[in-house]
């Protein structure tokens, strides 16, 4: 029988393959376009897995562990290796009562319920039967069952999270992944075979272990273990918080929806939030010595809420705060260094007239009186609008930019007189206790919905720029989180089920034809988790406010 060929373009060249080849099968033809493993594929701009086969003429584009989706699937697909490890070495309890939490360092950080912390001859273990599994080159193979049968599956094996959880999905079929005998649900695309999953190591780490991966740019080398440890200690603390709210799974939030409101959420949290903001007022207020109050923190983090929110509690503990934005300190746009591409570089510390602020920040220091500067984001010129301010006693300047914790922006200024926050959403949630949150997905959504709202941008837009955005973080923020003397998590539990309204019909308005379509059909996804509720209850000086509209402050 003859067989149907299709045509298929790679990198500009056609070929033909019989209908019902894998992609797996076809990228291999490919091999001097690969730069990493290709673990995925975009077919005429849809995302599929390696498994699925070709039906008709297409364009294809591979996706490689060096990309950020096939990066996260790598990621993902290694979790699930690790699940089936413990399964194997420690049995279906021991699986089951793993849970998975937060980054740490350059890898996950997991617990193990109703257990102390598994000490590194056990994990040793584990890590030698997830290399047997990688050598033995398993298929990961996906079965589609109808949402009702995954309910009685998962309640049937204890999965009583992820029952939970498909109790409020809209979809009629849920994707079920297996390696072996052992079989779960994840959140996103996987690997097709286990041989992909090579690269990986498991450190004993506080009351858990550390499941650690390659870096995006270096797919087959595991990066030396170096924990943050505020950073870590910030995410504990939260985890914390959403026990005392008895929320560690969306299950556990759609449940309290859709039984008592939101509202008791809602005050818990808040109050949580606003008694954390006193704390670090106090702090500086005890100090007695403090003048440079730096805020620093990654995009839609909420850093200019947070600057009010502290201003009012810094007022209460009798200080006198002023707020200065380091956005007023650009050089004028035609000085505005480049980046590698070629595009005017905001986000670098050379775009911020460092030496004027430094001037100005002693002169004030000193008790002058100075007149202080305004960015016209217009005109791209700084300008002079008699804005002057002069220092009492009881004076503290709150100083908020992405520069805040790096000492070279304020190298003129005594290390006694500074105090540094680093604030960031570090979402709490997971959506089972196998698949996380990223806190990478939460400020996305925040930046869709505010970009949308106060600038007139696209989702399709915001979602073009966030590579940027990030790369500016990853250079100019991260690396000096450390040196905060405190830090903030200004993520809400209950605020993906409020940002959810807003934010699906704009990831709705992007054309499938377009590349950020991709990501917005992900987003689109992980959002249908949840059980939405209206903004209408959040206090008018919510951070949240600062996203969805109708804040008390001037953001």
């Amino acid at each position: 029988m003859e067989q149907n060929m299709r045509k298929v373009e790679l990198g500009g060249t056609v070929k033909e393959y019989p209908q019902g080849t894998a992609y797996g099968e076809i990228v291999k033809d490919f091999r001097e376009l690969w730069d990493a493993p290709v673990i995925l594929v975009t077919v005429n701009g849809k995302l599929e897995e390696l498994h699925k086969k070709l039906k008709k003429d297409c364009r294809l584009e591979l996706v490689t562990t060096k990309d950020s989706i096939g990066h996260e699937t790598y990621k993902r697909s290694v979790c699930m290796l690790l699940l089936k490890a413990i399964y194997d070495v420690a049995g279906k309890d021991g699986a089951d009562n793993v849970v998975i939490h937060y980054s740490v360092g350059s890898g996950y950080y997991f617990t193990i319920k109703q257990s102390t912390a598994p000490d590194q001859e056990f994990l040793d273990r584990v890590k030698a039967r997830m290399h047997e599994l990688a050598e033995a080159n398993l298929p990961i193979q996906k079965r589609s069952v109808s949402t009702h049968e995954a309910v009685e599956l998962f309640h049937k094996h204890g999965m009583y999270d992820k029952e939970q959880l498909f109790r409020y999905r809209r979809v009629s079929r849920v994707n079920l992944y297996s390696i072996g005998n052992y079989e779960d649900y994840f959140y996103g695309y996987m690997a097709s075979h286990t041989g992909y999953l090579r690269y990986f190591d498991l450190k004993s780490y506080d009351e858990g272990f550390v499941l650690e991966f390659p870096e995006r740019n270096r797919p087959d080398e595991i990066p030396s273990f170096a924990p943050e440890e505020k950073i870590f200690r910030v995410q504990k603390e939260s985890q914390e918080w959403v026990e005392k709210l008895d929320i560690a799974c969306v299950g556990d939030l759609n449940d309290r929806i859709t039984g008592e409101g939101i509202q008791n959420i809602l005050l818990v949290q808040e109050a949580l939030q606003e008694a954390k903001i006193s704390g670090i007022a106090e702090r500086i207020a005890e100090a007695g010595n403090k003048k440079f109050v730096m805020i620093a923190g990654p995009s839609s983090s909420g850093k200019t809420t947070f600057s009010h929110r502290l201003s009012i509690q810094l007022r209460a503990h009798g200080m006198r705060p002023h707020p200065i934005a380091v956005d007023n300190y650009f050089v004028n746009r035609e000085n505005t260094p480049l980046d590698e591409f070629g595009e005017k570089n905001y986000e670098c510390l050379e775009a911020i007239d460092v030496e004027q602020f430094n001037k100005d920040m002693l002169a004030l220091l000193s008790g002058e009186r100075v007149e202080l500067p305004v960015y016209n984001f217009k005109t791209g010129m700084r300008e002079y609008r008699g804005d002057f301010l002069k220092l009492g006693k009881e004076d503290v300047l709150v100083i908020e930019g992405i520069h805040g914790l790096n000492d070279r922006l304020s190298y003129g200024l005594p290390m006694e007189n500074k105090f540094k926050i680093y604030i960031s959403a570090l979402t709490q949630l997971n959506i089972d206790e196998h698949n996380r949150i990223p806190t990478t997905d939460g400020r996305l959504i925040r930046r869709i919905v505010r970009d949308a709202r106060t600038r007139g941008i696209s989702a399709k837009e915001t979602i073009a720029r966030w590579p940027s955005v990030r790369r500016g973080e990853e250079a100019n923020i991260f690396p000096f989180q450390e040196q905060a003397d405190v830090m903030f998590n200004s993520a809400l539990v209950y605020e993906l089920a409020c940002l959810k309204l807003y934010a699906e019909p704009l990831l709705f308005g992007i054309d499938q034809k377009e590349p950020e379509y991709v990501e917005a059909k992900r987003l689109l996804k992980f959002l249908d988790y949840f059980v939405a509720v209206p903004s209408e209850a959040v206090p008018h000086n919510s951070i949240l406010r600062e996203f969805v509209g109708g804040s008390c402050f001037d953001v």
